[in-house]
Order: structure tokens, then sequence, then C-alpha cells
């Protein structure tokens, strides 16, 4: 793994993205409104981009949590995902993921929280650069993601503890 005090720190806003896009028929389940499936695919897509820009390269998905399903998404409706670094370690980060709807008035449909690493041409972990936060809600979503990082780690060592186990 490379040295992270080598590389110079980026806020948030360099890599922030929204990804806005019409749903139609071919997003629909058998309820006849949008997949959550899909809904998950547009996350995940948009929290690989954020991660590969702030880290200058490939990002993979190692975990997505605290996802929420808040309304259904409906046919005609415009998705718009927004996404954000709020936490970089030595070659994760954690993307917070907001998605919205609208057709004539905006509604918040879903929320995620993904854990991304950098990664190499062979596939191993990679530096990222520090976040620099810059305003005082990129600072609380900092430490808001240190408190999720420690849960998930805690709940990670749970599992594999208990993975021996009958």
């Amino acid at each position: 793994m490379h040295d992270t005090t080598t590389l110079a720190g980026r806020p948030p806003s360099a890599s922030h993205l929204t990804l806005s896009q019409i749903m139609d028929q071919h997003h629909t389940n058998l309820m006849g409104t949008v997949h959550g499936g899909r809904i998950l695919n547009l996350i995940d897509s948009v929290a690989g981009v954020v991660a590969a820009r702030h880290s200058d390269g490939p990002a993979v998905t190692a975990a997505i949590d605290e996802t929420a399903f808040l309304r259904a998404v409906r046919v005609g409706d415009v998705v718009h995902v927004d996404a954000r670094i709020t936490w970089a370690g030595r070659s994760s980060m954690e993307v917070a993921v907001k998605v919205t709807a609208d057709r004539w008035d905006r509604a918040v449909l879903a929320t995620a929280h993904l854990v991304m690493v950098a990664v190499d041409d062979a596939g191993q972990p990679r530096a990222v650069p520090p976040l620099l936060p810059e305003t005082d809600g990129d600072r609380r979503r900092y430490r808001e993601a240190e408190i999720r990082r420690e849960h998930r780690l805690a709940l990670r060592r749970a599992l594999l503890d208990g993975a021996g186990e009958g």
C-alpha cells in the first residue's frame, strides 16, 4: 500500500456528483413501480464514480449499508442520485448518497452509505487522498461517518468471530 501522507488532500466538493435519469417502463417491478434493484444500481454506480474521482482511479464497493427506501418511484419520475465523499482512510472511503425524484415537486426517495476501496491494476488496495472538509456540514458528515465506520468494524469483527460456530 502507498503512503497516504504524500497525497494532497481534497475537499468533498472536488468529487461530488449528481446523476439524473427519467424512469421508464423497463425499470418497473410487478407492482408497477421502479424496481428497488434499479435504484441500488444507480446508487452503486454514482458512488463508484465519486470514489474514483476522489482517489484518481478505480474503486470497488466493499459495503452498502443504511439503505432506506422512503417512497416508491414511478414511471416518468426524474430520479436524481446525489453522492459525496464523507470520510477517507488509507484506502477506503465512505460515500453518502441521497436519491430524490420529481415530477412536479422533489421528494427524498432513498438514502445510503457505501464503503468504497481504491484498488490498483492488480486489484490490491491503494492509498487515497485525505478528505479535507470545507463546511460545517462537511465536518458533521465526517464525524457521523467515523461513527458508522466504528459500527461497521465492530459488526465485522463479531461476524468473523461467529463464523466458525455452527
